[in-house]
This record gives C-alpha cells, structure tokens and sequence, in this order.
C-alpha cells in the first residue's frame, strides 16, 4: 500500500485532479479503456467493502451491545452461524438504508460524522495500548476450561469441572452430563472424557507472561478440527471419533497464509478513500499525497502494534476461537482495553459504521466521473444527479449492489473479492507511473519528487503475485471481469484522446517495430499483399465505388498493411476543405466496410501526378505498400481526351517500375458486399503465367472471409493438343499439395484454329479508330460519331461473313488469313522477367525492337515442351501467339498482321476462358504487361476488353516479382 501511495502521489501531483479520484489518475495516464476497465473494478470493490464494514456493524451489534435485538435464535450451537447471518441479512439491509439516506441528504452530514467517528476510533486505539500496559502487572481475569489439551466451549456449562458436591454426595457437574450418559458416577462417558483431566487457564495472561514466544509461530487449522493448546498433556484416543455435538471449540474453516492475507488486506484499502473524494477537496494535488502516505503510516503502525501485542498477551486458544465460544462470547479485546471493555465496543462499532459511510459515499461519485467521461454508452444516465451536483442515480445503484453484498452475508466471502478489485486498482496505479517515468513525456513533470519507476514496478509486480497468492480463481474471475468491460469500452465506449501513456507507449512501439522493418526486406514466409487502394470520389467527395472497399475487407480479413488514397485536383490551398470532407468521408466508408488501415489524399494538379506519388510515397519506412488495388476505368472509351485510360496504362507502367503487384477488379459494381453469402459457387484461376504464386494466394485469402467461404477453387492452365496434358496436371497438383492449397486442376487445350473472321474485323476496327483519332482534329461530337460509323460498318460486314450467328465469340474458318513470319530468337514464354513484363533496356529508343534476354522464365507447361516448341513451326494459335498478346510488342510497321495476331489469341483465350468459368463467382487470370512502344496503349486497352468481355467479376492480376509462395513456407 505504501509503494501504491508514493506512485498514486507522484500522478496526484501532475495536474488537476477533479473527481473521480483513482479512476481518474488511471484513466488519463493509462487510457480510457485501463481506465474504465479498472475503475468499474474498484468502484465494485468500494460498494462491496461497503457491505462488508455494514456487516461488521451488525456484528458488534448483535454480538456485544445488544445480544438480545436478534430475531433468529439458533436451537443448538451448530446453529449458531446460520441464525448470525440471516439476523445480519436483516439488521444489514435496515442500516444500509438509513446510510444510503444521510449520503443522499448530502455529504457535508457524512463529514460532520466523520469527526465523531474518528474521535472514537482514537479512544478505542488509546483503551487497547493503556490495556496491554496494565496486564503487565495487573492481568484481568479471563478463565478459559480445557480438557486435556482442548478447547472447551462455555455455552452449555458454568463450572470448569467435572463433578460438583451437592449435599453430602459427589455428582456430575454440567460439564460431566455433556459427556456422560447422566449425572451419577456410574454412567457411561466419552472416553477422552475419561481419560484426560479438566483444567482451566487464563486466556489473558498479560504482556510480561512471556507467552508471545509461544504464539510466534504459526499454527493454521483445518475446517472441523478442535483447537488445542500447545504443550499441555493429553491421551489422546485414536479409535473414537470426534463427536461434533461435543462441547469443543472448532475451526469453522480451513486457514493458511494466502487466505488470512485476503481477509486481512481490506483493512488496509482504506487509502483510496481520499482520492475517492478528490472533487471535494479544497487543493487535491496537496492532500492526496500527505493524507494517505500518513494515513497509511500511522494505521501500519498500528495494526503491526496491535498484531505484536495481542500475541504477547493473549492466549494462542482464544486468538483462533473465532466466534468466543470458549469465553462464552466475551469480547476478548474489550476485556483487555481499560478503563472499560465498552470503549473498544463502542469505538468498533462508530468505527465500522464510519467506514460504511465513506464507501457509500466515494463509490456513487466514482461511478458519477465514470459516467460522465461516456466511455461505458449504458452507464451515461448514472452521470446525473440533483443540482449541486450531488450523484443521485449512482447512489441509488451502489445501495442496490450493496444490498447483493449484504445479502451474502459472510464476511469470509466477500473479503477474497473485495481484495481482487482493490489488488487490481492498486496494481494500474503503479503501472500507470511507471509507464509515465519511462516514456519521459514532457507533460510528465510531479510536483511529489519521491518516487521512481522501479518502486512503481515492485508495486506493480507484488499486487499482481498477492492477487495469485491470496486466491488464483477469484484473481482469474476478477482479471475476466476487467478483461470485458476493456473490450466493451473498446469497441462500443466512445473514442477519448487524453494523451494517456498507453498512446504514447504504442508510439513507441510502433517507431521501435519501423526501425526493426528498416533492417531488411520481409522474408518469403511473411509475404502477404499490403494493399494501397486506390479510389475515385464524385462532386460531393463520396466514393464512387465502394464495394471496392467491401473487397479489400474481404482480402486482407483485418490483417495486414491496408491505405485507401484519392487524389483531387487542383492547389492545395484552394482544395483543403474538400480534402477533408474526402478523407472523412473515406474514414466512414472504411469504418461501415471493417477495413482496418489507414486513409490518404493527395491534392496534386492533375490525377496523373497524384497517384505517382501516392505509388511512390505512400507508408512509412518498412511498413509500405507491395500491391496496388484500382478498379477497371469501364467508360475509358467515352473519354474526350482519354486522359483515363492513359492514365491507367502509366499507373501499370508506374506499379512495374516500383515491383509491386497490380490487381484490377473489372466490373467492380457487381462485386459482393460484406453482407452477401455465396452459398456455392466457383472461383477460378486462370494460371496463364507463373507469376511466383500470387494467383493461388489470393482465392485462398479471399475464403478465409465468410462471402466467400463456401466458394470452391478451380485453377486452369493452358496447354496445346500434342503437350502432355495428364503430367500436367499432375505436376500442378503435386505443386499445389505442397503448398497446402486445395483446389480443382484442370488442363485446357487450345485447338489449333485459323483466324477468325470477327478477329479480323475487331482488329480493323481497332486499327482505323486508333489512326483516325490521331490524325483528325475533331470535336468531341464529330469524334463520336466517326467512331459510331466506323463500328457500324464493321458491325455489318462480319453480318455479311458470317450471317447464321452474330456472335462476337464465333470464329468463321473460310475466312483465313495467318502469319507467314516468324522471328526464330523468340522464345516460348509469357512473360520475361522477375516483373512479369517486358521493357527495353535503357541503350534502346522507344521504337527499337531488339529486345533484351529475360531473367527469368515461368512456364505453366513443362521445360521438355518448352524446349522443343521453339524449333516447331507455330500455328496461329501457339505458345509464340499467346506470348505476342502477353509481351505486347507489336511491330508498328507490319501493324495488321500483328495486331490480327494478338487480336486472335485474346479471341480464343476469351472463348475458352467464358466457356469455362462463365458461371464462376470470380475469375481471376494473368493481367498482360503495356507495350513497350507508346503508340500501342489504344491497342492495349482493346485486347484487355476482348479477354475479359462476357464476365461478370474478374480480377486481373500482376505479379510484382517479390510475391513468392514458396513451398515450405
């Protein structure tokens, strides 16, 4: 206790205090979670030590000042207890109501009280130490009867003997017809009656008795036992059993240490009380630390004293004889108080009212601070009161959770948990100034300069280890009691910023943890997509497509790095006001989607320059972004300037440069909220490219989320009719066994078609679009109507080819026209290097075509086959056909074999793909790197369409390089 008001002064004395006391220090310095958690605790253990100081009034009542007010009266000794406890229950509940009015009239009553009680209390410490000084010499009379070594209980007899002359003949006393048959000599009797002889003792020996050698030690009991008296003969008899209905002294509980400690700690809680009552005091920061460091000296002394001093004047039988059987319920102490017993009788009892009365009092004004700081939303109406301020509503609920308390009853019951809360309180305030001493914050500075944080920490430490010792199941329900009322503030309280250490300890930790990412790049094992969100918002600042953010809570399940960015354009000076109505209303939206992370807008001058430099800069130190999340620019081709799709195409070349990997969701507007279930269904990878795993993680996080958890995975791959397509699979199986993902393998193979009629007009249409818009200056109606026209004749003529369906998807096989050209250095490959894209080397001009030798080669088919098919002459659609579309290197002088080329595989890379996994959920594929040559970004955007169209949910994914699933990981 002590060590808890050093550190309790040392926080006191950092600021104003207004009310709330404890409550108050904790939750400012430790957050408003620890702070509520904790306060509601000891405002719990102030209300119930409340009930336990009412009881003890009773006690003294019923036991010593007015035995005869009891209503329930007990037939024989065994049930003595039982009529106590409900005579307690009753007389409690009257005195609690008379209490609970005095603290409602108001408190300057219970202070003018508070004079009157402590008076007593002082008379009552003075009559016990002027009674040990005279039992030195002057002992009072205090006989206790033992038979043999055992304690004998007064109730049923008078005479410490066993046979009284009445006449001229020798009988049974009372004593003998306790244990014999009847009063004459020849009855049959107890055998330890027998065999062992009465004697009887003084119980108060007095101080220069010497007998304090004799109870130093200790001697704990067992529940039903006897109490005996050290060294004195006894026979003892082994084969009778004890008979409880005897006249002994039995221990009516089990005693040890720990036990003891938590009955006795209570006495000492009483150092709060000031802080309890910090509102009214006239200057708190001066009060609280002189009043409770010498409160809890003086009362140290004297219960130390007192220990001492009754142990070297009592005897040993009478201090374990907790109900004073053996002295037919004498009060032991107020027999050795002099001038009279009535003093410590009295001064017990004013005592033990008084400290009922300061707990009904510093409880209701706890609960009042706790309420009006409206961090616990159900406790607010409890924060109101009559009009000076007094806490009505609370005290109303204090009496009513006394009322629990008293209807307990046993005192040994409510100790254990009184002591928990307390434990708990104290433990905190420690805490909190040690927290408060090792961050150093510059607003820590007390005006109480005698502490330090190691004495705050071995404060800390022994109330944790007392709390264990004392009872580990009532500490375990007291921490789970704390532990939900902490999450409840969490997650429904509502948000308080008071600079508390808890906040400024996380600062430290997080700047800690960024130095520590500072030290190297994330190892394979602990790669996961750390997302930046890219996101569009209207003229009023909303987002455009949320359920962009719905996905994002679906991928990452909470976990991991997520930043949702914006940029607006314009000046920073003119557009600040909307860039807070933008990052607010993102905040929002995060908070209805359960996206944990973090919110960033960029105001930069044009959208281009703004999301280059959320790409760049976004994160901080090692904890940044490795994946970029954007959703599908679906009305590129309406654009006037079509600065969206360029910008897109930069934003892919952008991601690249940076390794980092792009995920594009196309028709993002059909994407699932985190309201849906898919009750069945699939999810399909289209693994076109090896792009190191990111394929096969992404559907496995995605079903970690309940919209998707019942979602089964397919994964396909792409093989031609002579490749091997049975050890395919094989391999891709065994390949996803080890990387413990279970999924649906399928080998699709592509037939070896000629070009398709509608190929040819898609490419034309492609092809004259893009030149026309380059060459024609045209308004922005002239342009639209070019395009109309130039789609409508191309419309008509595949009519005229293939007039028995109109289909886009349907190949016409008369209509053949192939690539006569192949270039031998190409090889058979997707995509080049580690970034899944292929870009000239710095030596190159933008329209040079050598291109440079890759890194690295990632193949969905075998090494053998890849091998063999560069030496194959290619078909139309092949390996080197698909590869074209992927590396997107048109030869800009030979454009419509090329493009017709490119136009074909997307063509039927469609088809098969729609054939497959129209009915997916989603479809998730290989998205194709940009042209190297800038001139292609049109043509671009077209193949994308064609590979995607006729799919409700996909997501095109590019690898970064970095992303590695490896197998043991």
């Amino acid at each position: 206790t002590m060590l808890t008001a050093i550190s309790m002064s040392a926080i006191a004395t950092n600021g104003v205090v207004p009310a709330g006391g404890s409550y108050y220090m904790i939750s400012r310095s430790l957050g408003p979670e620890f702070g509520g958690a904790v306060g509601l605790c000891f405002y719990l253990g102030t209300t119930f030590a409340g009930a336990m100081y009412i009881l003890g009034t009773i006690e003294i009542l019923l036991a010593y000042i007015f035995p005869a007010m009891a209503i329930f009266k007990a037939e024989d000794a065994s049930g003595e207890a039982a009529a106590m406890l409900n005579n307690m229950r009753v007389y409690g509940t009257c005195v609690l109501t008379c209490m609970a009015t005095v603290v409602f009239v108001g408190v300057k009553y219970v202070n003018k009280f508070a004079l009157v009680f402590l008076g007593c209390v002082i008379l009552s410490i003075l009559a016990i130490y002027a009674g040990v000084i005279k039992s030195a010499f002057d002992p009072p009379s205090f006989p206790i009867c033992l038979l043999g070594n055992r304690t004998l209980s007064r109730h049923g007899f008078d005479l410490c003997t066993k046979m009284v002359v009445e006449g001229n003949e020798t009988v049974g006393s009372k004593l003998w017809e306790l244990f014999c048959t009847s009063r004459f000599l020849n009855a049959t009797c107890d055998e330890y009656f027998t065999m062992n002889n009465v004697t009887e003792i003084e119980g108060i020996p007095g101080a220069a008795s010497g007998l304090i050698q004799e109870n130093l030690w200790s001697s704990y009991l067992t529940k039903g036992v006897i109490v005996e008296k050290r060294g004195l003969p006894s026979v003892s008899t082994p084969d009778t059993p004890v008979d409880m209905d005897q006249p002994y002294v039995f221990s009516d509980m089990t005693s040890y240490f720990t036990l003891l400690v938590g009955i006795y700690f209570p006495s000492v809680t009483g150092i709060m009380a000031g802080s309890n009552r910090s509102g009214d005091l006239r200057d708190a920061q001066k009060s609280i630390p002189t009043g409770t460091i010498l409160a809890i000296a003086t009362t140290s002394a004297v219960y130390i004293s007192s220990v001492v001093l009754f142990g070297a004047c009592i005897e040993g039988v009478v201090l374990r004889d907790k109900f004073g059987e053996a002295v037919n319920g004498n009060l032991v102490v107020g027999t050795l108080a002099w001038p009279s017993p009535w003093v410590i009788v009295i001064g017990s009892f004013f005592s033990t009212c008084g400290a009922g009365l300061q707990s009904l009092t510093g409880a209701p004004r706890l609960l009042q601070a706790i309420s009006r700081d409206g961090i616990v939303p159900f406790l607010r109406v409890f924060g109101h009161g009559k009009a000076n301020g007094e806490p009505t509503w609370a005290l109303l609920l204090t009496a009513c959770i006394c009322e629990i308390g008293i209807l307990i009853a046993s005192l040994d019951e409510v100790a254990p948990i009184l002591s928990m809360f307390f434990l708990m309180c104290y433990m905190f305030v420690n805490l909190a100034c040690a927290v408060q001493t090792l961050l150093r914050t510059p607003n820590w500075r007390p005006r109480f300069r005698y502490y330090h944080w190691t004495l705050s920490f071995l404060g800390m430490s022994l109330c944790l280890a007392l709390m264990f010792i004392c009872s580990w199941y009532y500490a375990l329900v007291a921490m789970l009691i704390a532990g939900l009322i902490y999450k409840y503030i969490e997650y429904r309280g509502a948000e308080k910023e008071w600079g508390d250490g808890i906040r400024g300890l996380s600062l430290s930790a997080a700047r800690y943890a960024l130095l520590r990412l500072e030290e190297g790049p994330p190892h394979t094992k602990n790669w996961r997509p750390q997302l930046l969100v890219l996101v569009r918002g209207d003229q009023e600042q909303n987002v455009v497509h949320p359920q962009l953010l719905s996905f994002t809570s679906q991928l990452k399940a909470g976990k991991g790095l997520t930043i949702v960015a914006s940029v607006l354009e314009g000046t920073f000076l003119d557009n600040h006001p909307q860039a807070q109505r933008a990052e607010e209303s993102i905040r929002r939206l995060m908070e209805a989607e359960k996206v944990k992370g973090f919110c960033q807008v960029v105001i930069s001058s044009n959208l281009r320059d703004g999301m280059s430099h959320l790409i760049q800069s976004s994160g901080l130190g090692g904890l940044q972004h490795n994946t970029v999340l954007v959703g599908w620019p679906r009305s590129w081709r309406q654009k006037e300037d079509h600065q969206t799709w360029r910008n897109f195409i930069e934003l892919v070349r952008e991601t690249t440069a940076g390794h980092l990997a792009l995920l594009v969701a196309k028709n993002v507007a059909m994407f699932p909220g985190n309201q849906e279930r898919f009750s069945e269904g699939h999810i399909d990878v289209w693994w076109i490219v090896h792009d190191g795993g990111m394929l096969m993680l992404l559907p496995f996080l995605l079903r970690h989320h309940k919209v998707w958890r019942k979602c089964k995975m397919r994964i396909f791959t792409v093989a031609q009719m002579d490749d091997n397509s049975i050890q395919m699979k094989k391999d891709l199986t065994t390949f996803l066994y080890h990387l413990r993902i279970t999924a649906e393998v399928e080998v699709v193979e592509m037939h070896e078609s000629d070009i398709s009629a509608y190929t040819y007009e898609k490419t034309l249409v492609m092809e004259q679009r893009s030149q026309i818009l380059k060459q024609m200056h045209l308004t922005k109606n002239e342009r639209e109507r070019e395009i109309q026209s130039i789609t409508d004749e191309s419309r008509g003529s595949i009519r005229r080819k293939n007039p028995a369906n109109t289909r886009l998807r349907l190949s016409v096989p008369e209509e053949q026209v192939g690539d006569g050209e192949e270039k031998p250095e190409e090889e058979v490959q997707l995509i080049h290097d580690k970034n899944a894209t292929t870009f000239s080397s710095s030596s190159q001009s933008p329209g040079d075509e050598v291109e440079t030798a890759p890194e690295k080669v990632h193949l969905t088919w075998t090494k053998e086959k890849s091998v063999a098919e560069k030496n194959k002459s290619k078909s139309p659609v092949s390996p080197e056909g698909i590869k074209d579309f992927f590396n997107m290197k048109p030869e800009w002088e030979n454009l419509n074999q090329s493009n017709v080329r490119r136009m074909h595989t997307a063509v039927k890379l469609n088809e098969v793909i729609v054939k497959k996994s129209q009915d997916a959920k989603l479809v998730l594929l290989n998205m194709p790197g940009p042209p190297r040559n800038r001139k292609g970004d049109e043509n671009y955007m077209e193949f994308l369409e064609v590979l995607t169209e006729h799919l409700d949910r996909v997501l095109l994914v590019r690898g970064g390089g970095r992303e590695v699933i490896t197998i043991y990981s």
